[in-house]
């Protein structure tokens, strides 16, 4: 029983690791980030949605070095 929970905790560690590796964790740091810089910011924050499409259309207007 210890091993399998101990296997599933492995298992959580290694997904979130490899989230923030290829950037999937992105909107919650955006989210993070606003709620704690601008937090009296009348606009509402992006919904994740938009957050994608914004950060898409910044890196096709701005090309830096990446794999793909």
């Amino acid at each position: 029983m210890r091993a399998l929970e101990g296997a599933r905790r492995a298992g959580h560690r290694l997904a979130w690791y490899v989230h923030g590796l290829v950037g999937q964790d992105a909107y919650d740091k955006y989210v993070a980030h606003m709620r704690a810089t601008h937090p009296d910011d009348p606009r509402p924050v992006m919904t994740e949605r938009a957050f994608w499409r914004d950060r898409a259309d910044r890196q096709d207007a701005n090309p830096q070095g990446r794999c793909c």
